[in-house]
């Protein structure tokens, strides 16, 4: 049975692998939407990425719904300098051929849970939490639907956007509070994971050479220059952990842990503490991953990237 799923993004090339990955597992994965929300781009680029990535992998089927264009409490802060001016730089796709669906990411979030049985909705959030916060305080009446949360975010040691802080935990921190005290099963991947998640340059290499334009547009993206560079051991990825957790969970390692998010202004706004040793005795809120086998998952990768155009 395919698991039905909500993907909530803001693509981003980490986002955009993981999205391609959703589209070559459709046998497993019950992809019902793509909500999209400003992140590492304003809304309306990260809305036209999903709808590049959509064509991408031929699946117009998939609606694609533009969502939150801010955080709920700050300003918005991207991330251009990371991900290139349209957030997918070295992808090399043309503008989108399709339009988003009509209606708010947040109306579609509530309106595929209400018509869902008990249990039955995975939302899988890659990036600021809005969305899923906003949809959770206007219809709280949707959480029983909700099966689990499986998230990008946080850290459970040093940041990436700041000293204390991972950028999707960092651009919305409220979002993300609202998110961890919603009372429904949370599998959290934080930095302290998914900087394990590698890819080496023989298997970026190997996704060069697949032959399709999915292969092509990786290849393009895990290879482009970063500031700061790469260091010398491969391409780190993120996002990509989210559905590949929901495919091979065998792969992943690690434990319940109460996290708590930090929402004040200052160096630590942002800042997910992981209770990891049972410290505070606080019931835990989250499936906090913490170790990842890195080369098979990328060979599993590697082979469903194979199957899309």
């Amino acid at each position: 049975m395919r698991e039905p799923i909500v993907i909530d993004t803001d693509p981003g090339q980490d986002d955009a692998v993981a999205l391609l990955l959703a589209f070559a597992s459709a046998d497993r994965l019950d992809l019902r939407a793509i909500t999209t929300v400003a992140g590492n781009v304003p809304v309306a680029q990260t809305t036209a990425n999903a709808l590049r990535i959509r064509d991408l992998a031929r699946r117009g089927d998939v609606p694609v719904h533009s969502g939150a264009e801010g955080p709920l409490v700050v300003a918005l802060e991207t991330a251009e300098f990371v991900c290139g001016p349209d957030g997918l730089a070295g992808a090399g796709l043309p503008a989108p051929t399709s339009e988003a669906a009509p209606g708010h990411a947040v109306q579609g979030i509530i309106e595929i849970c209400r018509a869902a049985p008990d249990a039955s909705i995975t939302l899988c959030p890659l990036g600021p939490l809005t969305n899923l916060a906003l949809a959770f305080r206007l219809a709280p009446d949707i959480l029983p639907k909700v099966r689990r949360i499986v998230l990008m975010g946080g850290a459970i040691g040093l940041g990436n956007i700041t000293p204390a802080a991972e950028f999707n935990a960092y651009v919305d921190p409220h979002a993300l509070a609202v998110v961890f005290g919603c009372g429904r099963p949370i599998v959290m991947f934080g930095l302290g994971v998914t900087l394990q998640a590698i890819a080496s340059h023989e298997q970026i290499a190997r996704i060069g050479a697949l032959g399709n334009a999915a292969g092509k547009a990786v290849h393009g993206m895990l290879t482009r220059p970063r500031p700061g560079g790469l260091g010398s051991d491969g391409h780190p990825m993120h996002d990509p952990c989210v559905v590949a957790w929901l495919l091979w969970p065998e792969l992943f390692e690690g434990r319940d842990c109460f996290v708590a998010v930090e929402t004040g202004e200052g160096p630590l706004r942002g800042r997910t503490t992981i209770d990891w040793n049972g410290r505070l005795r606080r019931e835990s809120n989250a499936h906090v991953v913490a170790a990842v086998k890195a080369r098979e998952l990328f060979e599993r990768m590697i082979e469903r990237l194979a199957t899309l155009p």
